[in-house]
């Protein structure tokens, strides 16, 4: 692996475990290199400046980052092209692109994309290279690739083989996704389950409600998992319930080990924070390219460490798609406190993110559905499920809401089951829900869809 020495104008050696100044004077020295190239080439960010009377010499740290308005998906959707770094004066590596990914679709029902220079490249695998100590991603593996194959190159589908490749590890691909192409060349769930025991698969890494579809389907089948030691998930909140009860399934299939990592990230943010152990929080693998900060969700002022408020980041060091202050979309607690289950200083997030749709009012009560996706998670009988907020009586506007709970689970135990959702709905979410069974394809077919929607709203726009 590439001393870090070797690069100490973009880094330093063992930044995970840096003083906290320290890493701050780096991300500082960054982040006016950046700031100045935005106001230089990026049409977002330079209109956006201009706009609010700031130039370079009003951002200098990144606590003057709080003079910039924040940024959020709708703007990046709205035009992608005006997030990409542009100059002739930029470095060749900076230039010249090296692939182009993808993320959620534009208004106009085009994917958007992330453009990845050369120089975006090299730093996303020299990180990956780096947190290999955290991941355990051994030389020796053979990683399933268990991300679907979309039409376009799904952000953790493309950078999956960097990763594998940063460390000199083997990958497969199991190409399971919607079959949209005049070409035959998706595979079922079942030929994904026998590549992985034909190929003695070590590591699987996908979406998390995918990844446990895998570990069902191969429960069913008989399938040989031996081999595989660790499982890596993404993609999805993953509730400590969902990963006990994976944990649970690779046991009884006889795994060589039942280690999960669980990853949090996105595609705009260009790199995942990790947990070192369950529950230790999130920690933050590239703080030398990425500063993160939690905000309120009125006024956009950063929250002190340990408060809740909107997860927001800033690309320090990025030369293709650049974000500043972007909101992500999660409602979280940060710290910058020493790690106590492993001593690093980068700071991570210490509660488990709540997306903001998660949190609805129905029947007038402000309910948090996380807590009832939690407990969904803990019933070992509930194969899929899905959340639908929706109208009581759809032909009447103003109809009151009801909270409908689609689950899938074996005919004998069903009627326990119902009972049993009923029962922690109404103490947890302090709503009564109606259940509704259906197979588990009617929830989340794995050949159609890159990951479960876990909650719907299907209640009309009142405004």
């Amino acid at each position: 692996m590439t001393s870090e020495k070797a690069v100490p104008d973009v880094t330093l050696p063992d930044i995970l475990r840096q003083p906290q100044d320290k890493l701050r004077a780096l991300q500082d020295r960054l982040l006016r290199e950046t700031v100045e190239l935005c106001y230089r080439g990026h049409p977002f960010y330079q209109k956006l400046m201009k706009r609010e009377g700031l130039e370079p010499r009003h951002i200098q740290t990144c606590d003057d980052l709080v003079r910039l308005p924040l940024s959020t998906k709708k703007d990046f959707l709205a035009d992608p092209d005006a997030f990409r770094l542009q100059g002739d004066d930029l470095p060749i590596e900076a230039q010249t692109l090296w692939k182009i990914i993808y993320t959620t679709g534009t208004t106009s029902g085009r994917p958007a994309p992330i453009y990845v220079p050369t120089a975006d490249h090299f730093a996303y695998l020299y990180a990956s290279a780096r947190r290999r100590e955290l991941i355990d991603i051994r030389d020796t593996d053979l990683l399933a690739n268990l991300f679907p194959l979309t039409p376009f190159p799904m952000g953790a589908y493309a950078r999956a083989p960097d990763e594998i490749a940063a460390v000199g590890a083997a990958i497969i691909f199991a190409h399971t996704g919607r079959a949209e192409s005049q070409f035959p060349i998706h595979r079922s769930l079942d030929d994904a389950v026998r590549m992985i025991e034909r190929h003695h698969a070590t590591i699987l890494w996908g979406v998390s409600g995918f990844v446990r579809r895998v570990l069902l389907r191969a429960q069913e089948m008989n399938a040989d998992f031996s081999a595989v030691r660790m499982v890596m998930v993404t993609g999805e909140a993953s509730s400590a319930a969902m990963l006990d009860d994976m944990r649970r399934r690779m046991k009884d299939l006889g795994c060589a080990g039942t280690k999960i990592v669980n990853r949090y990230g996105s595609t705009e943010q260009g790199g995942s924070m990790v947990e070192c152990h369950p529950g230790s929080g999130f920690h933050s693998l590239a703080p030398d390219q990425i500063f993160h900060e939690v905000v309120d969700t009125e006024t956009g002022q950063r929250l002190a460490d340990g408060e809740r408020g909107m997860l927001a980041f800033t690309h320090v060091y990025r030369r293709g798609t650049v974000f500043l202050r972007y909101l992500v979309g999660d409602i979280v607690s940060l710290t910058n406190a020493t790690c106590p289950h492993c001593g690093r200083t980068c700071p991570r997030i210490t509660s488990q993110p709540v997306r903001s749709g998660d949190i609805v009012k129905i029947k007038g009560t402000l309910v948090n559905l996380q807590v009832l996706k939690d407990q969904l998670e803990r019933l070992p009988a509930v194969e899929e499920y899905q959340i639908v907020v929706r109208p009581m009586n759809e032909a009447d506007p103003f109809s009151m809401d009801e909270l409908l709970v689609r689950v899938s689970a074996r005919e004998e135990l069903q009627s326990a089951t119902a009972l049993e959702i009923v029962d922690q709905a109404t103490k947890t979410a302090h709503v009564r829900p109606r259940i509704e069974f259906v197979d588990k394809n009617d929830i989340f077919d794995p050949l159609s869809g890159a990951k479960p929607r876990r909650v719907v709203d299907l209640r009309p726009s009142r405004a």
